[in-house]
């Protein structure tokens, strides 16, 4: 019995699942426009993944382009381990 009840107090409410969507919704550029109007939460979640994989996407190219020209770059040995280092956090 106590198991059941620890599991249904971690248990997420509808409201508290709503509020979660709304806040998604403000975080996305296409779908926060000043207005508070309420887009469905399949909508949100699509667009949220959509978001992200493009936010990955321009990191990894950022990555890639920064990398490259710290290769063409004539950095001390040194130098160039603790910019990697730190890009690697």
């Amino acid at each position: 019995m106590s198991g059941q009840g620890s599991t249904s107090s971690n248990r997420i409410t509808d409201d508290e699942l709503n509020a979660l969507i709304f806040h998604l919704q403000t975080l996305l550029p296409q779908l926060n426009h000043g207005r508070h109007d309420r887009v469905s939460a399949t909508k949100v979640l699509s667009e949220i993944c959509s978001y992200i994989r493009r936010l990955r996407n321009e990191v990894d190219d950022l990555s890639q382009r920064l990398s490259q020209r710290l290769d063409s770059m004539d950095l001390a040995g040194f130098d160039a381990e603790i910019v990697r280092n730190l890009l690697q956090q």
